[in-house]
């Protein structure tokens, strides 16, 4: 009877020790294959900021005889044109045309009409594709006075130039995505770059002045890097070179927060109309649309052109963040007014401009031996606004790593798969082991027995 309930343990021991290796084989193919699009990447360099359909439409026809392209709720391109003619070519080119009063060239002139006007803290002005219109907006810090002289201005350009008010103040951010801290006040990371030989940090211009030294921890152990490059205002973007020269594992990922990341595979400018996101140090990850290109903005410290603006929310700290979509870099963050709690606009600077100002390339996710990222999409024109995602996700490195128990019960980890295999075999020789000392035993017993 003992014997028996030996050989029926250890066949139910066999059987399971099998179920295990079978289990854990299952689990750590569901584990690679979970893995998102793009996992065998490596880091690389990518500059170019190609055009989609709409804006190379502008380019071709010219600014006489548009205003401007936007995507529609479908992500249709929609191009402001001025004539019959310039309708047909669009909609040849499979776009949307718009007849509109106004060529981009009065537009044009209306802004600068309006940067020739004595500087006023506090305003901002856009051109809206949309409506045909420039949109001059004034903040609460602006006086009655101040506001009834740009009036006037407005007026004597023509009916096409809008007057509106707005809540809150225009400010920058200072105060990603993961923190940058110095004397200066809080930063967020942007985007990793390269000149080739040393890499950097792409932050907004205000966070800080050439030679500022920036830190991971508020107590200043952790040094990042340095401030070697800076424009603002004008533009607002900066270099932050970092300390050992090298960004490192995980260079071509953006925070997303929680541990959690976005590969970016290339740079590009966006479009009005376009879903994008933005992460930061202090409000984390958000979404919202861009209303408007090449705004210019009255900041205290300065006037700032060529921003993107957005009705994406942003807090102090926020500053120097990145947006982008679909993997896509798009801008960092500078300045803007509300909060995420209210809602407010929010403008960015140019990665593209930026990175030919400065003469660097975006560190992106490339395919193993390419050698070169594939040109990304500059706007997401076939792909609905409200159907965009941030990008393909990835790990943060540097950002406080898991604990081991945390890692192994990921189920997109192959380490449980791994341990179930591994106890399995130890559970199939230890059968084996205990089995052959069984019989040993009973061998000498029978031996013992029969002697002599």
């Amino acid at each position: 009877m003992r014997h028996a309930r030996r050989r029926l343990v250890r066949r139910v021991t066999r059987l399971a020790a099998v179920g295990g290796l079978l289990l854990g084989g299952t689990m750590v193919t569901r584990a690679v294959a979970s893995e998102p699009d793009g996992t065998s990447v490596a880091p690389g360099t990518y500059a170019a900021s190609p055009g989609d359909t709409g804006s190379d439409l502008v380019s071709r026809l010219g600014t006489s005889r548009t205003a401007g392209s936007w995507l529609n709720a479908a992500g249709k391109p929609v191009v402001a044109v001025t004539d019959e003619q310039a309708a047909a070519e669009v909609r040849k080119s499979g776009a949307e045309p718009k007849m509109v009063d106004h060529s981009m060239d009065e537009l044009k002139s209306a802004t600068s009409t309006l940067r020739s006007a004595p500087r006023v803290a506090g305003t901002a002005w856009v051109m809206d594709y949309r409506s045909n219109e420039v949109v001059v907006k004034g903040d609460s810090t602006v006086s009655a006075s101040d506001w009834s002289r740009m009036t006037q201005l407005a007026d004597g350009m023509g009916g096409f130039v809008r007057m509106e008010r707005t809540e809150g103040t225009f400010t920058t951010r200072l105060n990603g995505a993961l923190p940058l801290l110095s004397t200066a006040g809080r930063c967020s990371a942007g985007f990793n770059v390269t000149d080739g030989r040393r890499d950097f940090i792409l932050t907004a211009g205000h966070c800080g002045p050439d030679g500022s030294v920036w830190f991971a921890d508020n107590k200043g152990t952790q040094q990042i890097g340095q401030t070697v490059r800076q424009n603002f205002p004008g533009g607002d973007f900066s270099l932050v070179q970092y300390a050992s020269g090298k960004a490192g594992a995980g260079a071509e990922v953006v925070s997303i927060g929680d541990g959690k990341g976005v590969r970016i595979t290339g740079a590009a400018d966006p479009a009005v109309g376009q879903r994008v996101f933005r992460s930061g140090s202090t409000s984390g990850l958000r979404d919202g649309e861009v209303t408007a290109l090449n705004a210019t903005v009255n900041y205290p410290e300065g006037t700032v052109t060529g921003l993107i603006e957005t009705n994406v929310c942003a807090e102090p700290g926020d500053s120097g963040g990145p947006m982008f979509a679909e993997g896509v870099a798009l801008g960092v963050t500078s300045g803007g007014s509300g909060d995420c709690a209210s809602g407010g606009t929010t403008f960015f600077q140019p990665v593209t401009k930026a990175m030919a100002a400065l003469n660097v390339k975006m560190i992106v996710a490339v395919q193993n031996g390419q050698g070169t990222a594939p040109a990304p999409s500059a706007t997401q024109s076939a792909i609905a606004p409200g159907d965009a995602s941030p990008g393909s996700s990835a790990p943060i490195t540097g950002e406080g790593a898991a604990t081991l128990l945390a890692r192994l019960a990921d189920p997109k980890n192959a380490g449980p798969g791994l341990l179930v295999i591994a106890g399995s075999l130890v559970a199939l020789a230890a059968t084996r082991f205990i089995r052959a000392e069984q019989d040993r035993k009973e061998y000498r017993r029978y031996y013992s027995a029969t002697w002599g």
